[in-house]
């Protein structure tokens, strides 16, 4: 019996393996991570989805799986997003939650890019994100992406991130 790789076939749902068609290599099945982190990049929340879809839809998913749940005092709390996720659909998620979102604006005919240095312009912030997927990606075993099942790679990101966390916050307690 020949083995299925996790990637299933080519244009298969993936949905029950968090698995969906990648645009980047030609069509084939794959997976990617969704990450909210913290301002110096510790990991809060991870959702697994197919590479077909886009972060903005797994917005209202990463919010919701924070595990430690956030103090409930009146400090508002902030989330910096990019241009990616200025939609109605993300705003009104990051609302529900309480939250206040910097998302810059899409450009527009109407509305172009301010200039940079302009105050209107925010700042870039994605490198936080991506400094914590370069920590994930440490990790062999999620780097490339081994197991069939949706659940088994989850455990293995959970793992991970708990890692990362204990390897960032040991330090401090000492």
């Amino acid at each position: 019996m020949p083995r299925e790789s996790p990637a299933r076939k080519k244009g298969a749902s993936g949905v029950p393996e968090a698995t969906g068609s990648n645009p980047t290599d030609r069509g084939k099945a794959g997976a990617k991570r969704t990450l909210l982190t913290d301002g110096k990049a510790i990991p809060l929340a991870v959702v697994l989805c197919g590479a077909n879809r886009h972060d903005s839809q797994m917005l209202a998913e990463v919010l919701d799986a924070v595990v430690v749940p956030l103090s409930d005092d009146d400090q508002e709390r902030q989330l910096c997003l990019d241009r990616g996720y200025d939609t109605p659909t993300c705003r009104a998620a990051v609302a529900t939650r309480r939250m206040t979102a910097h998302i810059p604006k899409k450009a527009s005919v109407t509305g172009p890019l301010p200039a940079p240095g302009n105050p209107e312009r925010h700042p870039p912030r994605r490198w936080v994100v991506e400094v914590g997927h370069a920590w994930f990606n440490r990790f062999h075993q999620l780097l490339i992406r081994c197991e069939k099942q949706a659940a088994h790679h989850l455990g293995f990101v959970q793992l991970a991130a708990a890692l990362i966390i204990w390897r960032k916050l040991a330090p401090l307690s000492e």
